[in-house]
């Protein structure tokens, strides 16, 4: 049986409610010395919590028999007033009654451990405490629902069958087996391979999605880019003046779009410049450009109908072009240069500033719009993937029925590795150290 764990389940700080959550073996002792009994099961029951003959608190205790609880194990919570006296106290009994602090993200890892949850589910839920925005919530609710463990199980499902085939085809080679065995095997494994590789070749969508898309706005100086970065953070990020290249580093900003999360950088302005600080600027913007997800470049109308050169060359297809300050110049000629991909605004009145954001709503949406089927959302996810993959495809070449097993064996226990069916314990600790305590 495993040590009592206990840890604050809510933001720390000052609060009206705190709840302290509590697992083990000894959670039902410690529920009724605290409160006096052990409240029905399910049920919110409001209970004055005492601890040697003083009370600490009045709240509602909730008790979870396992294996009927978040991590199997017998589970309680206390939702007690959020003040920080309060929360010492209870913290200074619990200890004093024989449970210990938890790690982070040990309740989580219980679960996983107790068979309720598996790896790609518990790294839902630490998603899910980590989304920012709609559309992260959106996907880690899938996977914690288990889209992803249900793909890589009927996967692994196949693999498993096969190899009982292939296994029955080397013990029981004089027996009467079906005489194509061998050939439908192969056309199987061919299909798996096919769908495996679909799937990891999603642009790493889900992965971008969890950790946020990047952006840099990139242009000549007084373009308006820092204007810009300010209209679209909706406050002051950075400093706008007439002095050409003011904006010395990088600026950023984290912005949600539609539902998306962006990371938006704001660069110094790109030109021949002969200050050792503005060169090291420009360096940074154009090291920022090469990792950008997809680049705003920001055109000048005021400037002349000529293209900025500098800054087209940046141009990649997915980039957004902008023609700032239209309020100032006539546009047409400048527009037409740029084939008429750009959209005209003003970064000083707002003006177009509804379609830019449209256009990169539909930008990230075209990079990591929700699928309809389950995609990676970690590295690790893919690099298992891709040795799945590389086992199949040596059994799909030439060689003895017992070598086609083996590779189909290797296959399978990559596959196992994702959700922790196989050898995965070395995983633990790597997956569950940046979870929040009271997960």
């Amino acid at each position: 049986m495993s040590e009592t764990i206990y840890a604050l389940a809510s933001a720390p700080g000052r609060a009206g409610v705190a709840v302290i959550r509590i697992s083990g073996r000894q959670t039902a002792q410690i529920v009724e010395q605290l409160a006096g009994r052990l409240p029905p099961q399910r049920q919110a029951s409001l209970c004055a919590l005492r601890h040697n003959g003083e009370q600490i608190d009045k709240g509602l205790v909730l008790w979870f028999a396992g294996p009927a609880s978040y991590t199997g194990e017998d589970m309680a919570e206390l939702h007690l007033h959020g003040g920080r006296a309060v929360l010492a106290a209870i913290s200074q009994a619990l200890t004093a009654l024989g449970a210990r602090l938890a790690e982070p993200g040990e309740f989580t890892r219980r679960a996983v451990t107790n068979g309720k949850l598996d790896l790609t589910e518990a790294e839902g839920v630490a998603d899910l405490v980590d989304a920012e925005t709609q559309a992260q919530r959106k996907q880690a609710l899938r996977q914690l629902g288990g889209e992803l463990r249900a793909l890589y199980d009927g996967w692994r499902g196949q693999l498993t069958h096969l190899q009982a085939h292939l296994e029955a085809s080397i013990d029981f080679a004089d027996d009467d087996l079906p005489p194509d065995l061998q050939q439908q095997t192969q056309h199987k494994l061919h299909d798996l391979l096919t769908q495996m590789q679909a799937h990891l070749a999603d642009a790493h969508r889900g992965e971008r999605l969890r950790a946020g898309v990047y952006a840099a706005i990139i242009g000549a100086p007084n373009a308006g880019k820092s204007s810009l970065l300010n209209q679209l953070a909706q406050r002051d990020v950075a400093i706008v003046t007439p002095i050409a290249g003011t904006t010395r580093d990088v600026l950023e900003v984290q912005l949600d779009v539609g539902g998306y999360p962006l990371t938006l950088a704001d660069t110094a302005g790109l030109r021949e410049a002969s200050d050792a600080v503005e060169q090291e600027g420009i360096r940074r913007a154009l090291a920022r450009a090469a990792e950008a997800d997809f680049k705003l470049l920001v055109f000048d109308a005021s400037a002349g109908e000529v293209p900025d050169f500098t800054t087209l060359a940046q141009y990649v297809p997915g980039d957004l072009l902008i023609i700032n300050k239209a309020d100032e110049a006539d546009t047409s000629v400048l527009k037409a240069a740029l084939k008429d991909d750009a959209i005209e605004i003003s970064a000083k009145t707002g003006v177009g500033l509804p379609d830019l954001l449209s256009a990169m709503r539909t930008r990230l949406d075209e990079l990591v719009g929700l699928s309809p089927a389950p995609v990676l959302t970690r590295a690790r996810h893919r690099a298992a993937v891709e040795e799945t993959i590389a086992a199949l495809q040596r059994a799909l070449e030439p060689k003895t029925i017992d070598m086609v097993a083996e590779d189909v064996r290797l296959a399978s226990r990559a596959l196992g590795r994702i959700t922790g069916q196989v050898g995965v314990e070395d995983l633990l600790d790597v997956i569950f150290r940046d979870f929040c305590l009271g997960k």
